[in-house]
């Protein structure tokens, strides 16, 4: 088996950067899953009481975790 000769911190910043993607994952998924489902039925009854939503804007969104 081959060794790898690393230091100390890179190692962490190498383990920090995996967790935190991986939680970032998790917590997209866990978003996703959170949000409720509208047939289109629905929809249309949504859309004929309070009308058609307006054109969206392209917000950027962006979040940071600290570990």
């Amino acid at each position: 088996m081959q060794k790898i000769s690393i230091d100390e911190t890179a190692l962490y910043k190498l383990i920090k950067r995996a967790v935190r993607d991986g939680l970032q994952k998790e917590v997209f998924r866990l978003r996703l899953e959170g949000l409720s489902f509208v047939s289109k039925k629905e929809m249309q009854g949504i859309e004929k009481s309070y009308g058609k939503p307006r054109a969206r804007k392209n917000i950027g969104r962006t979040e940071s975790v600290e570990i």
